[in-house]
C-alpha cells in the first residue's frame, strides 16, 4: 500500500468508492455521507488544493482523506480554538473491498506526517455518532474524546469530536 496525493484521474475510482461506502454507512444507522456529499466537485477542489490522500492498494485506491486545515465554526461548542492552525481529517472512507487491512489507520498516520511536516501539534477530526468504526479507532490511535456537536451543514445529525497533540 502506498499513500499519495490524488490526481483528477483518480476522480471516477473515488466517487465510485464512496457510492459503493455510503449505502453500507446507512444500513449501520451512518447517516453522515449520502448520494449527494461527498461528490465529484468537493474532491476535485480537495486535489486543487492538494489535499486530498489515497491509500493505493496495488494500482486501486483503497481508501481516501483529506487532510486539512478547514476547521467548522462549530468546533468551538467543545473548547476548541478554531484560530489556532490544526491538521483536520475530512472525508475518510475505506473501499468496501478493502477493509481490515489498516487503511483507515494508514490514512490517519499520513495526517500526522502532514502535521509534522507543517509544525503543527494539533490534529482534530469528527465523526458521526453512529459510526461505531471510527469511535473505536481514533482512541485507538491516540485521539481523545473532546465532545458532541452539531454541523449546520448536517442538520439532525450527532458529530462526536476527538484530538491528538503530537
Amino acid at each position: 500500500m502506498t499513500i499519495r496525493l490524488a490526481t483528477l484521474g483518480d476522480i471516477p475510482a473515488i466517487t465510485q468508492l464512496v457510492a459503493a461506502v455510503v449505502p453500507v454507512m446507512q444500513a449501520s444507522g451512518n447517516f453522515q455521507w449520502d448520494n449527494t456529499y461527498p461528490n465529484s466537485k468537493v474532491f476535485e477542489n480537495d486535489i486543487a488544493l492538494n489535499q486530498l490522500w489515497v491509500a493505493d492498494v496495488d494500482g486501486e485506491i483503497g481508501g481516501i482523506t483529506a487532510i486539512t486545515t478547514d476547521q467548522d465554526a462549530e468546533y468551538t461548542a467543545v473548547g476548541w480554538d478554531v484560530t489556532e492552525t490544526a491538521i483536520v481529517t475530512h472525508r475518510l472512507a475505506v473501499s468496501v473491498n478493502h477493509r481490515r487491512q489498516g487503511i483507515a489507520e494508514a490514512l490517519l498516520k499520513q495526517a500526522e506526517v502532514v502535521a509534522q511536516s507543517r509544525g503543527i501539534k494539533i490534529l482534530r477530526i469528527d465523526t458521526n455518532s453512529n459510526n461505531k468504526a471510527t469511535r473505536l479507532l481514533f482512541p485507538k490511535l491516540g485521539y481523545e474524546f473532546a465532545g458532541e456537536i452539531n454541523l449546520s451543514f448536517r442538520p439532525n445529525l450527532r458529530f462526536y469530536c476527538y484530538e491528538k497533540l503530537i
